[in-house]
């Protein structure tokens, strides 16, 4: 005859919950693994097709030589002359006004069992620069010799460039060539402008069509004193980057579209321009962007993470049922039963990140929960004695499970779920057990464990 509930056997049940985090440790580790090879294989994948695309510009540079007379005195004669010194330097110009329009497909391109996103972004460029008279230079204009000016876009990734590109300028077509040429923008493509270095004011109006492929993600840095872009693509769940939210927006079943506006006075991108220095990447001017990531709508990786971070209550709560059935039904439990079903809730987490890569987060997780309540559910019939005591567990098991895929689906109320959830179970044990004593519950023999077979030898 089995004793009943003691603290002996509560401290065996706590250490046994201790010792279960260990397996819990492996499997997320486990899990950290498959989501690093999965980032490994869609780097992979980019790297040989193309990385996430970045669209910086257009952007007008004007090359000049700038002479300057100085006085100087020879040493020897003590007579003073001039000399012309040159001093080389570029001018840059934004536009005036600046317009994107993309149309974005997405497509899947697969490695073994993991996925990369890619898209194909159709995209027409216009606006206008204004020149003003002298190149703002004002008085000191005639100490200036220009260079042709030239208009630069950058591009983070120029194999993505999937077609000729010709710059309508007033009208006029104008080829593309390789190169930026300009530091700060990085790589990308330019064209020679046919200007005369004349002391006007000149407006431009360009205009210019780009398809590029990406993977992951389309930022666009917006160059305007006034720009306007509208991104419409097929995919259904779009995450919204950058330093600045779509200004309307609107996302259905079968894709979305999203607007921007913003100016100068929001993106402070002249005085960034006119600070950073020439000769290198400039990354607060690139860090003034927005754009879109096409994730995916869900990461089994990072919601297996996080269902095994409530492993320990999940487990807790379990053999906090085991405890109820002792104590209330006079009931004994062996440690290796409490064991053998901390063990199965355990790999319950394993059998979701192996079925999780093969059948989606969803269909894997009502698979692995059903096996482990079938499982449990058996196992604990047997060992309470009664088929009506195993059912009832089993629902009750099938519910928190239930409850933790809420927990995962609810990100943003996770915290007051489980709250809830922590305080109800409390609830529960403290009605159930109101009228116990504890103190005499050590001393009250059990129930005959139903494991316990008793055989008579004659």
């Amino acid at each position: 005859m089995n004793k009943g509930m003691s603290f002996y056997k509560v401290g065996m049940i706590g250490l046994l919950i201790l010792a279960l985090i260990i397996p819990l440790m492996m499997i997320n580790g486990l899990i950290q693994d498959r989501q690093s090879r999965r980032d490994e294989v869609v780097e992979d994948i980019a790297r040989s097709s193309t990385y996430s695309q970045h669209i910086s510009g257009p952007l007008l540079v004007v090359p000049y030589r700038k002479l300057t007379r100085i006085w100087k005195l020879n040493a020897e004669s003590r007579e003073r002359y001039q000399e012309t010194v040159e001093e080389n330097g570029r001018l840059y110009f934004l536009p005036e006004r600046f317009e994107l329009d993309g149309k974005v497909q997405t497509e899947v391109r697969s490695r073994g069992i993991y996925e990369a996103r890619l898209y194909h972004a159709d995209n027409t460029l216009s606006g206008q620069f204004v020149l003003p008279e002298h190149f703002g230079l004002g008085n000191d204009f005639e100490n200036y010799r220009f260079d042709a000016p030239f208009l630069a876009v950058g591009i983070t990734d120029v194999r993505g460039i999937e077609s000729a590109l010709k710059l309508d300028l007033n009208g006029e077509q104008l080829d593309f060539v390789p190169g930026t040429d300009v530091a700060l923008l990085g790589e990308g493509v330019s064209v020679v402008l046919p200007l005369e270095t004349g002391v006007e004011q000149k407006r431009l109006n360009f205009a210019f069509d780009l398809r590029l492929q990406g993977t992951g993600q389309l930022q666009i840095t917006p160059v305007g004193k006034s720009s306007v872009v509208r991104v419409a693509a097929d995919w259904p769940h779009p995450s919204f980057i950058g330093n600045y939210l779509p200004a309307s927006r609107d996302v259905s079943e079968q894709g979305f579209t999203a607007n921007w506006q913003t100016s100068f006075f929001s993106t402070n991108l002249q005085e960034i321009l006119n600070q950073c220095p020439s000769s290198e990447v400039c990354t607060e001017f690139a860090g003034r962007s927005f754009g879109v990531s096409f994730i995916s709508p869900v990461d089994q990786y990072l919601k297996s993470d996080r269902s095994i971070k409530y492993a320990l209550l999940f487990i807790t709560l379990t053999f906090a049922g085991f405890v109820l059935f002792e104590v209330l039904k006079g009931l004994a439990v062996h440690p290796v039963q409490y064991a053998l079903v901390g063990a199965s809730l355990a790999l319950f987490y394993l059998l979701l990140l192996s079925l999780s890569e093969h059948l989606g987060f969803t269909l894997a997780y009502l698979v692995s929960a059903t096996a482990c309540v079938a499982l449990i559910g058996f196992y604990v019939c047997h060992v309470l004695g009664s088929v009506r005591h195993g059912l009832s567990f089993g629902v009750a098991l099938g519910i928190l499970y239930a409850l933790l895929y809420g927990l995962l689906g609810a990100e943003d109320y996770a915290l007051l779920m489980g709250a809830l959830l922590l305080f109800g179970v409390l609830g529960v044990f403290m009605v159930l057990t109101r009228k116990l004593d504890w103190y005499a519950l050590a001393q009250r023999p059990a129930k005959p464990d139903a494991l316990v077979v008793e055989v008579s030898h004659e």
